[in-house]
């Protein structure tokens, strides 16, 4: 793929998913890729598949919720490349719960991964990606940015929030003059583990969930999402929707305004019982 030759990245939540397909395939692209993750295991494979591909790569594990080590993190990261050029906000986490049942603590900690992160990877980097002269900030939001459905109350709101976050960036960033692009990410339904790994309020029936998550609401591959997904950012769009279920369903919600709420209520009683 174009436009990524020589460029410096660095992709959080790179252990798997779509956050291990997007620096792999900007390795082969020819990126240069600082990875990291809490999952240590997961952060070498990729490590190792990058390495065996030969583009250079600094892997560290990294929580993004930790504001001071992000920051330490992206000076080292410039500090052993002598520069960065973009950055993938992609670290998240799923929670599943009504609201009137979930403990703040989750919302919390959903809060500080799938938003904070975003924010604190954004604001440690942008410095030295206004200093490079050829700056992009990739923030990974979700089809959950766009519409809202019971029992995602936290996840609805981190990322309906990385969604205002970077809209918001990207106009600063075109008004200072700063060479810097800016993108958000709405994936669909992905192949990945995220479903597997979330926590869930007591009651709710995650096994069945997860099942219904992965044979039924899943499409599109990681590797295909990290193709979409870095064809958007060299064609500098503002807003990504990475899957076929993601288009027709933000249609849907345009179409329908707030419309749309009964129809997903439906749908979701139909598709996941115990989800709520």
């Amino acid at each position: 793929m174009e436009g990524f030759a020589g460029k410096v990245a660095v992709v959080t939540g790179a252990g798997s998913g779509i956050g291990q397909a997007l620096a792999i395939e900007l390795a082969k692209s020819g990126a240069s890729v600082a990875i990291s993750d809490v999952d240590t295991e997961g952060l070498a494979a990729t490590e190792e598949r990058i390495k065996a591909i030969g583009a250079p790569v600094k892997a560290d594990r990294l929580d993004v919720t930790e504001r001071e080590a992000f920051e330490l993190y992206a000076d080292a990261v410039v500090e052993h490349f002598g520069k960065v050029n973009q950055i993938y906000n992609n670290a998240g986490i799923a929670y599943v719960g009504d609201v009137e049942v979930t403990p703040y603590k989750d919302i919390e900690r959903v809060m500080d991964v799938d938003f904070w992160g975003v924010v604190n990877g954004t604001k440690s980097f942008l410095p030295h990606l206004i200093a490079s002269g050829d700056g992009h900030v990739v923030n990974v939001s979700s089809l959950f940015g766009i519409f809202s459905v019971p029992g995602q109350a936290a996840y609805n709101s981190a990322k309906f929030a990385v969604r205002g976050f970077t809209e918001a960036l990207r106009q600063e960033m075109q008004a200072a003059g700063h060479p810097v692009k800016v993108t958000t990410i709405h994936p669909g339904g992905i192949k990945t583990a995220i479903m597997r790994n979330s926590t869930a309020a007591e009651g709710v029936d995650r096994e069945g969930l997860t099942k219904t998550f992965d044979t039924r609401l899943t499409r599109t591959t990681p590797e295909q999402a990290a193709k979409i997904i870095l064809d958007g950012v060299r064609k500098n769009r503002a807003r990504v929707l990475v899957g076929a279920d993601a288009k027709v369903l933000d249609v849907i919600v345009r179409l329908t305004g707030s419309g749309y709420q009964s129809l997903f209520l439906t749908v979701v009683k139909r598709l996941v019982p115990n989800a709520h």
